[in-house]
């Protein structure tokens, strides 16, 4: 249950009971307005309660001041939070209101999630070509993570050296939904999704010399792979392949509640 349906069960609850009047339920609802306007950014406080994951901060473009108040207000809510694409700035000044923020330096991203948080379950893979690859499998990773998966990962096991991918079968046909992360030639997602019978999302990376056009040739490899049952997110986004497979990876879970 979410903060924000646990206090419209609270007040409901309590009207029934007559132990508040109808106007004292109205000043406590208030706080669940669909939106927060703030002159620079309007904040959508409904998304935990469409989608199950509070509006994420993407950072980069913000000034550093805008995107700590959009970061405090949508932790202000009691849930989780995450920005992505952030600096070691942005943390230090979120930690002097949420001192459970973390900050993860490879992926740029900052973390909150509060004291007795759900579980996490099933199982995300994570898995890059190289080393340089790392940040944005990182973001993947920390994403999938914070909404509430189990996340595990490889990295550095590109087609250069294949047998290396060879080494981590098992684990590959354990996840539920696995994240591809890859540039230069983008070819280790057809062979993962041609070795094991589960979702693969693909990610292209930036990584690569000229003729890589930052990250295209990996993309339109990705796009034209044969193997089936691969999806393909854009360049450097990690985020997005998160996200993506959070929502493969509970669905089973998400459609037990919903019965």
């Amino acid at each position: 249950m979410t903060p924000n349906e646990k206090l419209l069960r609270e007040t409901l609850q309590l009207v029934a009971a007559k132990k508040i009047a109808p106007d004292e339920a109205v000043i406590r609802l208030s706080a669940l307005a669909p939106s927060e306007h703030l002159g620079y950014a309007t904040i959508d406080h409904h998304r935990t309660a469409r989608q199950g994951f509070p509006e994420v901060v993407y950072c980069e473009g913000k000034a550093e001041k805008e995107a700590v108040e959009i970061i405090k207000k949508i932790a202000g809510r009691g849930g989780s939070a995450l920005a992505t694409r952030a600096s070691g700035a942005i943390h230090l000044k979120v930690k002097k209101f949420a001192k459970n923020a973390i900050f993860h330096e490879r992926s740029r991203a900052i973390t909150i999630e509060p004291v007795g948080a759900k579980k996490k379950i099933g199982k995300i893979l994570i898995v890059s070509a190289g080393t340089s690859d790392v940040p944005v499998a990182e973001e993947a990773a920390v994403t999938a993570s914070v909404m509430g998966s189990n996340v595990e990962t490889v990295y550095d096991v590109g087609v250069a050296g294949i047998h290396r991918l060879f080494n981590h079968v098992e684990k590959l046909k354990s996840a539920r939904a696995i994240v591809v992360v890859a540039g230069m030639d983008g070819a280790l997602a057809s062979v993962v999704g041609g070795l094991v019978p589960r979702p693969v999302i693909a990610v292209p990376t930036s990584v690569g010399y000229g003729a890589s056009f930052g990250g295209l040739s990996a993309l339109l490899a990705m796009l034209n792979s044969c193997a089936a049952g691969v999806a393909v997110m854009n360049i450097d986004n990690g985020f997005g392949a998160g996200a993506l497979a959070h929502k493969i990876n509970t669905l089973p879970e998400t459609l037990a509640e919903e019965k």
